[in-house]
Protein backbone atom coordinates (compact mmCIF):
# COMPACT_ATOMS: atom_id res chain seq x y z
CA UNK A 1 0.00 0.00 0.00
CA UNK A 2 1.17 3.30 -0.97
CA UNK A 3 2.03 5.59 2.13
CA UNK A 4 -0.63 8.54 2.36
CA UNK A 5 1.37 11.76 1.80
CA UNK A 6 2.27 14.43 4.69
CA UNK A 7 0.76 17.63 3.69
CA UNK A 8 2.75 20.67 3.81
CA UNK A 9 3.22 22.51 7.39
CA UNK A 10 4.11 25.78 5.65
CA UNK A 11 1.28 27.90 3.85
CA UNK A 12 0.94 26.63 0.63
CA UNK A 13 2.08 29.59 -2.38
CA UNK A 14 -1.06 30.94 -4.35
CA UNK A 15 -1.32 31.39 -8.08
CA UNK A 16 -4.03 33.63 -7.90
CA UNK A 17 -5.76 36.81 -9.59
CA UNK A 18 -5.54 40.36 -8.18
CA UNK A 19 -9.10 41.42 -7.80
CA UNK A 20 -10.33 44.64 -9.63
CA UNK A 21 -13.28 46.34 -7.81
CA UNK A 22 -16.21 44.60 -9.68
CA UNK A 23 -18.34 42.43 -7.20
CA UNK A 24 -17.57 41.63 -3.80
CA UNK A 25 -14.24 41.57 -2.99
CA UNK A 26 -14.78 39.00 -0.23
CA UNK A 27 -16.75 36.66 -2.11
CA UNK A 28 -14.04 36.83 -5.29
CA UNK A 29 -11.18 36.19 -2.88
CA UNK A 30 -13.12 33.04 -1.10
CA UNK A 31 -14.54 31.99 -3.94
CA UNK A 32 -10.84 31.57 -5.48
CA UNK A 33 -9.89 30.02 -2.39
CA UNK A 34 -12.52 27.79 -2.38
CA UNK A 35 -11.77 26.34 -5.86
CA UNK A 36 -7.93 25.55 -4.69
CA UNK A 37 -9.63 23.64 -2.03
CA UNK A 38 -11.62 21.66 -3.48
CA UNK A 39 -9.41 20.98 -6.71
CA UNK A 40 -6.86 19.73 -3.97
CA UNK A 41 -4.36 22.40 -4.81
CA UNK A 42 -4.68 23.02 -0.90
CA UNK A 43 -4.67 19.84 0.65
CA UNK A 44 -6.72 18.62 3.66
CA UNK A 45 -3.98 19.46 6.74
CA UNK A 46 -2.48 22.27 5.04
CA UNK A 47 -2.46 25.80 5.54
CA UNK A 48 -3.62 28.75 3.56
CA UNK A 49 -0.64 31.77 3.59
CA UNK A 50 -0.79 34.17 6.68
CA UNK A 51 -3.12 37.01 6.40
CA UNK A 52 -0.30 39.40 5.34
CA UNK A 53 0.49 37.22 2.51
CA UNK A 54 -3.24 36.70 1.03
CA UNK A 55 -3.44 40.39 1.35
CA UNK A 56 -0.20 40.48 -0.81
CA UNK A 57 -1.50 38.28 -3.42
CA UNK A 58 -5.19 39.76 -3.76
CA UNK A 59 -4.28 42.81 -3.31
CA UNK A 60 -6.99 43.80 -0.71
CA UNK A 61 -7.18 44.95 2.65
CA UNK A 62 -7.28 42.71 5.61
CA UNK A 63 -10.53 43.18 6.40
CA UNK A 64 -11.74 41.68 2.76
CA UNK A 65 -9.42 38.45 3.56
CA UNK A 66 -10.77 38.09 7.12
CA UNK A 67 -14.23 38.07 5.83
CA UNK A 68 -13.03 36.02 2.94
CA UNK A 69 -11.95 33.33 5.77
CA UNK A 70 -15.23 33.36 7.85
CA UNK A 71 -16.94 32.42 4.53
CA UNK A 72 -14.85 29.37 4.15
CA UNK A 73 -15.20 29.01 7.85
CA UNK A 74 -19.20 28.79 7.53
CA UNK A 75 -18.60 26.21 4.82
CA UNK A 76 -16.56 24.09 6.96
CA UNK A 77 -13.57 24.04 4.66
CA UNK A 78 -11.29 25.34 7.33
CA UNK A 79 -10.53 26.02 11.05
CA UNK A 80 -8.77 29.07 12.29
CA UNK A 81 -6.60 28.73 15.70
CA UNK A 82 -4.32 31.58 17.19
CA UNK A 83 -0.59 30.66 16.75
CA UNK A 84 -1.60 28.14 14.27
CA UNK A 85 -2.76 29.93 11.46
CA UNK A 86 -5.81 28.94 9.14
CA UNK A 87 -5.87 24.92 8.30
CA UNK A 88 -7.68 23.14 5.49
CA UNK A 89 -9.70 20.84 7.26
CA UNK A 90 -12.24 19.58 4.15
CA UNK A 91 -12.09 19.65 0.73
CA UNK A 92 -15.65 19.67 -0.19
CA UNK A 93 -17.36 22.36 1.79
CA UNK A 94 -19.98 20.67 4.63
CA UNK A 95 -23.85 19.84 3.73
CA UNK A 96 -25.51 22.85 4.43
CA UNK A 97 -29.17 21.49 3.37
CA UNK A 98 -32.09 23.22 5.12
CA UNK A 99 -34.48 20.52 5.20
CA UNK A 100 -34.09 16.35 4.91
CA UNK A 101 -36.93 16.27 2.12
CA UNK A 102 -39.71 18.84 0.70
CA UNK A 103 -42.66 17.93 -0.97
CA UNK A 104 -42.43 18.49 -4.73
CA UNK A 105 -45.36 21.20 -4.86
CA UNK A 106 -43.49 22.98 -2.33
CA UNK A 107 -40.47 22.97 -4.09
CA UNK A 108 -41.63 24.36 -7.34
CA UNK A 109 -43.20 27.63 -5.50
CA UNK A 110 -39.77 27.62 -3.89
CA UNK A 111 -38.50 27.94 -7.08
CA UNK A 112 -40.71 29.99 -8.64
CA UNK A 113 -40.33 32.73 -5.72
CA UNK A 114 -36.54 32.90 -6.31
CA UNK A 115 -36.68 33.17 -10.19
CA UNK A 116 -38.90 36.02 -9.39
CA UNK A 117 -36.94 37.60 -6.70
CA UNK A 118 -33.52 36.93 -9.05
CA UNK A 119 -35.08 39.11 -11.38
CA UNK A 120 -36.09 42.29 -8.95
CA UNK A 121 -33.36 41.70 -5.19
CA UNK A 122 -30.21 42.76 -7.39
CA UNK A 123 -31.28 45.39 -9.07
CA UNK A 124 -32.90 46.86 -5.08
CA UNK A 125 -29.48 46.02 -3.64
CA UNK A 126 -27.38 48.35 -6.20
CA UNK A 127 -30.34 50.84 -6.03
CA UNK A 128 -29.65 50.60 -2.27
CA UNK A 129 -25.75 50.95 -2.50
CA UNK A 130 -26.51 54.46 -4.82
CA UNK A 131 -29.61 56.09 -2.37
CA UNK A 132 -29.38 54.68 0.70
CA UNK A 133 -29.41 57.72 3.91
CA UNK A 134 -28.92 57.86 7.23
CA UNK A 135 -31.89 56.03 8.23
CA UNK A 136 -31.46 52.91 6.13
CA UNK A 137 -28.01 52.69 7.37
CA UNK A 138 -29.40 52.20 10.68
CA UNK A 139 -32.20 49.90 9.63
CA UNK A 140 -29.78 47.78 7.38
CA UNK A 141 -27.44 47.07 10.17
CA UNK A 142 -29.98 46.37 12.99
CA UNK A 143 -31.77 44.07 10.79
CA UNK A 144 -28.35 42.23 9.80
CA UNK A 145 -28.02 42.02 13.64
CA UNK A 146 -31.34 40.42 14.35
CA UNK A 147 -30.56 38.08 11.73
CA UNK A 148 -27.08 36.80 13.38
CA UNK A 149 -29.12 37.13 17.42
CA UNK A 150 -31.87 34.98 15.90
CA UNK A 151 -29.21 32.32 14.18
CA UNK A 152 -27.27 32.11 17.19
CA UNK A 153 -29.82 31.28 19.58
CA UNK A 154 -30.59 28.51 16.96
CA UNK A 155 -34.05 29.74 15.31
CA UNK A 156 -34.68 29.37 11.79
CA UNK A 157 -34.52 33.08 11.48
CA UNK A 158 -37.26 33.47 8.44
CA UNK A 159 -38.75 36.91 9.71
CA UNK A 160 -35.25 38.39 10.21
CA UNK A 161 -34.15 36.77 7.22
CA UNK A 162 -37.32 39.24 5.87
CA UNK A 163 -36.60 41.72 7.49
CA UNK A 164 -33.08 42.20 6.36
CA UNK A 165 -33.95 41.67 2.24
CA UNK A 166 -37.21 44.57 2.93
CA UNK A 167 -34.96 47.10 4.62
CA UNK A 168 -32.84 46.85 1.57
CA UNK A 169 -36.09 47.19 -0.87
CA UNK A 170 -36.68 50.37 1.38
CA UNK A 171 -33.34 51.88 0.44
CA UNK A 172 -34.08 51.81 -2.52
CA UNK A 173 -36.31 54.83 -2.19
CA UNK A 174 -38.50 53.73 -4.79
CA UNK A 175 -41.48 52.28 -2.75
CA UNK A 176 -42.38 49.46 -5.36
CA UNK A 177 -39.71 47.42 -4.60
CA UNK A 178 -40.55 47.08 -0.68
CA UNK A 179 -44.67 46.41 -2.01
CA UNK A 180 -43.66 43.65 -4.06
CA UNK A 181 -41.44 41.84 -0.96
CA UNK A 182 -44.80 42.71 1.10
CA UNK A 183 -46.89 41.29 -1.56
CA UNK A 184 -44.94 37.70 -1.12
CA UNK A 185 -44.53 38.07 2.25
CA UNK A 186 -43.03 35.59 4.51
CA UNK A 187 -43.22 33.17 1.42
CA UNK A 188 -40.42 35.43 0.10
CA UNK A 189 -37.77 33.27 2.85
CA UNK A 190 -38.03 29.16 1.50
CA UNK A 191 -37.76 28.07 4.64
CA UNK A 192 -40.82 29.68 5.57
CA UNK A 193 -42.48 27.06 3.34
CA UNK A 194 -41.09 24.05 5.11
CA UNK A 195 -43.04 21.73 7.66
CA UNK A 196 -41.54 21.73 11.06
CA UNK A 197 -40.93 17.19 10.30
CA UNK A 198 -39.17 18.37 6.63
CA UNK A 199 -36.71 21.02 8.20
CA UNK A 200 -32.65 19.45 8.83
CA UNK A 201 -31.76 21.03 12.31
CA UNK A 202 -28.47 19.63 11.87
CA UNK A 203 -27.44 20.66 8.68
CA UNK A 204 -29.41 24.30 8.40
CA UNK A 205 -27.03 25.49 11.32
CA UNK A 206 -24.12 25.17 8.61
CA UNK A 207 -26.66 26.49 6.10
CA UNK A 208 -27.93 29.42 8.04
CA UNK A 209 -24.34 30.50 8.69
CA UNK A 210 -23.71 29.99 5.26
CA UNK A 211 -26.59 32.74 4.81
CA UNK A 212 -25.57 35.20 7.19
CA UNK A 213 -21.64 35.56 5.12
CA UNK A 214 -23.63 36.46 2.26
CA UNK A 215 -25.69 38.84 3.26
CA UNK A 216 -22.97 40.30 4.74
CA UNK A 217 -21.44 39.92 1.88
CA UNK A 218 -24.46 42.10 0.31
CA UNK A 219 -24.63 44.86 3.56
CA UNK A 220 -20.74 46.12 2.92
CA UNK A 221 -21.89 45.96 -0.62
CA UNK A 222 -24.31 48.55 -0.02
CA UNK A 223 -22.78 50.69 2.46
CA UNK A 224 -19.66 51.22 0.70
CA UNK A 225 -21.84 52.32 -2.32
CA UNK A 226 -20.77 50.19 -4.68
CA UNK A 227 -23.74 49.23 -6.77
CA UNK A 228 -21.71 46.72 -9.09
CA UNK A 229 -20.50 44.65 -6.11
CA UNK A 230 -24.09 45.01 -4.47
CA UNK A 231 -25.77 43.48 -7.44
CA UNK A 232 -23.33 40.83 -7.92
CA UNK A 233 -23.34 39.77 -3.87
CA UNK A 234 -27.24 39.41 -3.89
CA UNK A 235 -27.28 37.38 -7.20
CA UNK A 236 -24.97 35.00 -5.71
CA UNK A 237 -26.64 34.68 -2.35
CA UNK A 238 -30.19 34.30 -4.35
CA UNK A 239 -28.76 31.78 -6.83
CA UNK A 240 -27.32 29.59 -3.81
CA UNK A 241 -30.16 29.27 -2.65
CA UNK A 242 -31.75 28.60 -6.31
CA UNK A 243 -29.26 25.49 -6.67
CA UNK A 244 -29.76 24.22 -3.14
CA UNK A 245 -33.78 23.86 -3.79
CA UNK A 246 -33.11 22.75 -7.09
CA UNK A 247 -31.39 19.88 -5.53
CA UNK A 248 -34.88 18.99 -4.05
CA UNK A 249 -36.02 18.64 -7.59
CA UNK A 250 -33.81 16.48 -8.95
CA UNK A 251 -34.33 14.25 -6.32
CA UNK A 252 -38.16 13.12 -6.55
Amino acid sequence: MAAKPVPRTEPVPLNVKKLTREGSLSMNVADQLEGLITAGTISVGEKLPTESGLCDSFGVSRTVIREAVAHLKSLGLVEARRGVGTTVIRQAPAEAMPAKRIRPTTVEDILHVLELRLNLEPAAAALAAERHELADVDRLKESHKAFVKARQQHSQARNEDFDFHHAIAQATHNPFFPQALEQLDLSAIPRSKLASSEVNAESSVTYLKRVEAEHQDVLDAILSRQPDAARAAMARHLERARETYQQFKEKK
